[in-house]
């Protein structure tokens, strides 16, 4: 067994299914959220506040990265990674480490569902949508599928997991990553493998 990298959009249920996959296959599991918070020992919004861009706060959460796959603990493990975790330093660091990338879909009407709000140290806050407020958030999700669709195309897998609650869906990509595994024995880091999966990577859910 080796790595297992979870990615998608937010609220697409990473986390969750990602924890649920790692009791299936018997192995650890890590949140990069949570690794980065505890490596910066500060919440995300207030690392990110301190960069005027994104790609200049990826490139410091990195580090966090960095040092969960230098952790023997990680070596056989399930990953979720942010949205945005095929982008960047994230996607070098990918590129250099064994693993399979599986990028999580569904449909954005059931993403909204799974919506959750935290304040400024990623402590959880309840908030009760309005209808206005619903298409809104509903427009930013499909906004972000279509955003990261491009970086999400350089995954080793793609599950869609729409209908499916959390054991189905843990389940449907635990039978996906094991058939890959049998195709592919030694997966070897993230570049390298999907040069080698390309021909069907178009044919895969969206």
């Amino acid at each position: 067994m080796v790595r297992v990298f979870l990615t998608g959009v937010s609220c697409v249920g990473k986390t969750t299914i990602g924890r649920r996959l790692s009791e299936l296959l018997g192995v650890g599991f890590f949140d990069l959220d949570e690794e980065v918070e505890r490596f910066f020992g500060t919440s995300i919004e207030r690392l990110q506040n301190r960069f005027i861009t994104m790609h200049s706060f990826r490139e410091e959460a990195g580090k966090a990265l960095m040092d969960l796959l230098s952790r023997p603990e990680s070596r056989e493990s399930v990953i979720a990674l942010p949205p945005s975790g095929l982008m960047g330093r994230y996607l070098r660091l990918l590129k250099k480490s064994p693993g399979i990338s599986v990028v999580l879909h569904d449909v954005p009407e059931r993403i909204l569902e799974r919506i959750v709000f935290y304040d400024v140290d990623s402590r959880p806050i309840e908030k009760r949508l309005t209808p206005t407020e619903k298409r809104l958030y509903l427009r930013e999700i499909k906004k972000d599928i279509t955003y990261f669709r491009g970086s999400y195309g350089r995954a080793n897998l793609q599950v869609d997991i729409s209908g499916l609650d959390v054991d189905r869906a843990a389940s449907r990509v635990k039978l996906t990553v094991e058939a890959s595994c049998r195709k592919v024995p030694d997966h070897k880091p993230l570049e390298q493998a999907v040069l080698r999966d390309a021909g069907r990577l178009g044919d895969a859910p969206r």
